[in-house]
């Protein structure tokens, strides 16, 4: 499940450069705490383009079970944008902070966004998982995550890949045939032996 709105494998720094502050690129804006479709509407509002990846989830009460969207990076939307037009985004309310380094907000790389919001409209079934940097990695060679990396683990049965976005610390899980999936290695790690 996603929500979008359009009107009109690191982070990238912003640097204070004309051609930098005017390049449209996806930046994660975090939000106070259960705002997130809120802010989407703002944005919406402000025609900015903004992304927020929801999930299924059900959750019991005493009497029922009720089937709920939640966003799947809580606590942040994605827009796209060109740095000069972040005002826009800033003061939205429920917008705390652009995220980035040193106070100066850092660009997404487009193709995990872009490749995220090709998996979930073709109803791939992700959910958080806990934040991972350490595992076996994985390159993705099939199917609506085609090209991405992540880290492999074990689920009773199945296999899970793992995206990770470093930027905001946060990953999705999503159910995979390992058939799918390639080994990638760490950069120097084939020179040292270590596998």
């Amino acid at each position: 499940m996603f929500t979008t709105i359009m009107n009109s494998t690191s982070a990238a720094p912003f640097t204070d450069s004309p051609r930098e502050h005017d390049q449209v690129r996806w930046y994660a804006a975090q939000t106070c705490a259960n705002h997130e479709k809120r802010v989407l509407q703002q944005l919406c509002e402000r025609t900015v383009e903004a992304y927020l990846p929801l999930y299924a989830s059900v959750r019991r009460w005493k009497d029922r079970r009720v089937q709920l969207e939640l966003p799947l990076f809580p606590g942040y939307v994605f827009v796209r944008m060109a740095l000069r037009d972040r005002l826009q985004v800033l003061q939205a309310p429920g917008v705390a902070r652009l995220v980035g380094f040193g106070g100066q907000p850092a660009a997404l790389p487009d193709q995990e966004i872009e490749t995220l919001r090709h998996g979930l409209a073709h109803e791939m079934l992700a959910e958080p998982h806990p934040y991972l940097k350490v595992g076996r990695r994985v390159r993705v060679t099939t199917g609506p995550l085609q090209g991405m990396q992540g880290i492999l683990v074990r689920k009773k049965n199945g296999s899970r890949f793992v995206l990770s976005l470093d930027l905001i610390m946060r990953s999705v899980a999503v159910d995979v045939d390992e058939a799918d999936l390639a080994a990638t290695e760490k950069p120097g790690w084939a020179e040292k032996g270590i596998r």
